[in-house]
Formats: structure tokens, sequence, C-alpha cells
């Protein structure tokens, strides 16, 4: 998550950096991990469910008769967990699948008369096979089901699976499962990695293949997705996570620093960006940072993704601020000033934004503010939003032409089709009029 070369340019002196990350190449497409996900997946396609297996057994220690998890050990996962945890989870599913819900709501479809017998609209059709994947590794997200599973369903798909990695013990982790089951998942299969990607893209475990794959995984998941793009479609292409908080005098040293520190957990080559109008808050804010490392328990995670990927840039003033944040365009942006409006009206290029000291970026990664943690990263915000029940769906056009328009489409076809030198559009259109004028 770096700057531009044109927007260094263009503000050249309006900013100064207090600290600056690495200059390397992000950590997403290692030569190593495509190459093996490109001979699994090949290995996978020719021999099938055998393949499958073996690299289960090989890379998971799975050990069993079949993949699918029965629905009655789904059904009664949420009695193996902790009664507290199975409260935030009940939580969690019921506010992301309300705000999906609603967003659902706002794709309506559409008929309108454009001119007379000139009938065209839209419906919204759900995808029909959706895959998941439930990652459960060295920090099992445990809030990833509602973004995929629950939105999903909620946009209407009518046929949800999803695979989720083994735990040490063999069988999965109750509090994804549990997770999963209350998102409304269809089937659930004990497989991770690639050969889970694999399996549900090729229809190896369920019975038909999948249309969409969507999930976060490590970097096999990931590159496995990227390559499997256009056989299936897929979320998100995935990198690193992400935060940028853009705050001043009036924030909280300590508040911005632990927001910072609470991304850079995903991983050691997580990003994690302040851009602030005040050289003495942000030097406050690094002071923090090391501060709460000594202490933070996951300070070997957290440390070196700072030490690597931190940076702190100060701004002439919030102008400036907008437009360094807009050419970042972060994953996750809080924003904590004397005037969050401001920054709001003006920032434009963001996953999603957190607006003032009381919310932060964790509140939506497990599922309590609603909105979805599935979101674009590499400057992908300049472009594209992040997952939502829109992802679901298909928006059909269709045209309903009566006769009486055929005056009004006809000749102008035509005239474009033979400027163009295609006789036979031409001739449907010049069939059409025909048949209208005799």
């Amino acid at each position: 998550m770096k700057f531009t070369t044109p927007v260094l340019n263009k503000y050249a002196g309006r900013y100064t950096r207090l600290k600056s990350p690495l200059d390397a190449p992000a950590a997403q497409r290692d030569p190593q991990v495509i190459e093996t996900v490109s001979a699994m997946l090949l290995d996978i396609e020719k021999r099938g469910l055998d393949a499958v297996r073996d690299y289960a057994k090989q890379l998971d220690h799975w050990d069993g008769d079949d993949f699918e998890i029965p629905a009655a050990t789904i059904a009664s996962s949420g009695d193996r967990i902790d009664p507290e945890l199975r409260s935030a989870i009940d939580l969690g599913a019921e506010r992301t699948q309300a705000f999906a819900h609603r967003q659902r709501e706002g794709h309506v479809d559409f008929e309108v008369e454009l001119a007379p017998g000139l009938h065209t609209g839209v419906r919204y059709i759900p995808l029909g096979r959706v895959g998941a994947y439930l990652p459960a590794g060295r920090f099992p997200l445990t809030a990833s089901a509602f973004m995929t599973v629950g939105v999903a369903k909620a946009a209407g798909v009518p046929h949800v699976v999803a695979c989720t990695p083994p735990q040490p013990n063999g069988g999965p982790n109750d509090a994804v499962l549990y997770t999963a089951h209350v998102s409304g998942v269809d089937r659930v299969f004990l497989l991770g990695g690639v050969q889970a990607l694999a399996a549900m893209t090729f229809g190896l475990v369920d019975e038909l293949p999948a249309d969409m794959l969507v999930g976060a995984g490590n970097a096999f998941v990931a590159e496995a997705k990227r390559q499997l793009f256009g056989r299936v479609a897929i979320d998100l292409p995935a990198g690193p996570s992400e935060v940028a908080v853009i705050s001043d005098d009036s924030a909280d040293p300590e508040l911005v620093a632990a927001d910072l520190l609470g991304q850079a957990e995903h991983g050691p080559n997580s990003p994690a960006a302040l851009v602030t109008t005040s050289e003495e808050h942000g030097r406050a804010v690094i002071a923090a940072v090391e501060r709460q490392l000594e202490t933070l328990a996951t300070s070997a995670i957290c440390g070196p993704a700072w030490r690597d990927h931190g940076s702190v840039t100060v701004a002439e003033d919030r102008e400036v601020a907008v437009a360094l944040m807009d050419d970042l365009a972060p994953e996750h942006l809080e924003v904590i000033t004397g005037d969050d409006t401001w920054y709001h009206e003006r920032l434009s290029n963001y996953g999603s934004i957190f607006l003032g000291e009381w919310s932060t970026v964790a509140y939506s990664d497990k599922g309590m503010a609603g909105t979805n943690h599935t979101l674009p990263t590499a400057g992908g915000a300049k472009h594209s939003a992040g997952l939502s029940v829109s992802r679901f769906l298909k928006p059909l056009t269709f045209q309903r032409i009566e006769r009486e328009a055929t005056p009004l489409l006809a000749p102008a076809t035509a005239t474009i089709s033979e400027s163009e030198g295609m006789a036979a559009h031409q001739a449907t259109a010049q069939l059409r009029l025909d048949r209208y004028r005799g």
C-alpha cells in the first residue's frame, strides 16, 4: 500500500514522511506459490477426486471416508462451543444478514418503455451455486461465513456449499461450523486449501460445479482463486489485509496506534498507514505503537508488519491528506478527526470507511457492524467495491419490441449495419421493416 509516482510528483513539498515502508514488491505473487498451485490444479482436473484425497491426506492429514460433514454434526455444532461465543455468533449473523437483506431491497427489477412499443428492463437473478471457503488455520476467521454464505443466501442463491480445513484433532472448527450453520449453508465439506477450491470448481464433492468461489485464505488459496477465475467467478483478488487512518491532533494517539496494530495482526505482510495533518500527532502515534508492541501477545506478527509495511505521512493540509489517501485506496479506512463529515464527503477510494473514534475495523471484521469485511486490497478500491449481495446477482436485461416500434429501430439499424459492411445484421432489420410496410 504505497503512493503512486504521479501523486508524489503532484504534491511534492506538501507532505513529509515520518515513517516509510520497505521498498519491496507486494507479497502476493510468489513464483513458487504460482507454480505449486498450477501443478495441483492440473493434477486435480486430470485425476479428479483421487487427487483431492491425496492432497487432503498429504497437506491436511485428513483420514476419513467422506469429506462431507453430516447435517446432524453441523446442526449440533453450537452445542459444542462456549455459550457466550455462540451468542456473539448469533448476533453477528443477525446483523450481517439484516444489512444484506436491506441491500437486496435496493436491487429492484424494472421495465421502461423507451419509445412507443419499445419495452426494456432488468431482472436481478441470483447465481445458482456458490462455493465458500471458510479458513480455520492459525486464526480461524469465525465471521467469514457471515460475509460469504449469509450474504449469498440474502441475495437469494439457492445452493451454497462450504469447505473448511480439518483441525489437529481431525474434525472441523465448531465455531466456524456453527457460523456457517446460522448463515444458512446447505452442505459443508471437511477440506482445505487448493484442493477445496478445485473440488468446488470442478464439481467433485457437490453434484454440480460452483458458479462462484468466495472467501479468504492463505497465499495458496488466493492464487488458486486467481487461476480458476474465468472458469468460475470469484469475489475479489485477495492480498494482505490493509488498514489506513486519517487523524489529526484531536485524536487519541493510543487509539490510533491500537487500530493500526489491530489490522497488522492479520499477518507480517499487512500494511498499516497513517496520514495526519499534525507532525506532533504522527510522532505520538509512532511512540504509542512501539509501547503497545512491548506487551501485545501477537507482537511477533504485528511487529514485523509495522516495521516493514507501516507508514506515517504528515500532510500540509486536509486537502492533501484526502488526495494522498485516495491514492492509497486502502481496504479499511478509519477517519478520526475534528471534522469527520468533511472527509467522508470528499474521500472516494476505500473498501469500507469507519468514521469517528468510536468506530473500529474490528467491529466489521467480526460481523458486529453488519457490513461485509471482504474488501478490495492493493489499490483495488480505486475501481472495485467489496463483496455484497450485488456480486451474487446478475442484472439481466430484456427487450420486448412490438410491431409499432419497427420504424423507430429498423431504418437506423440498417443504415449503421450497411456502413459497417455487416450485411446479415442489415438483413435482420430490413426484413422486419419490409414486413411492417407490407
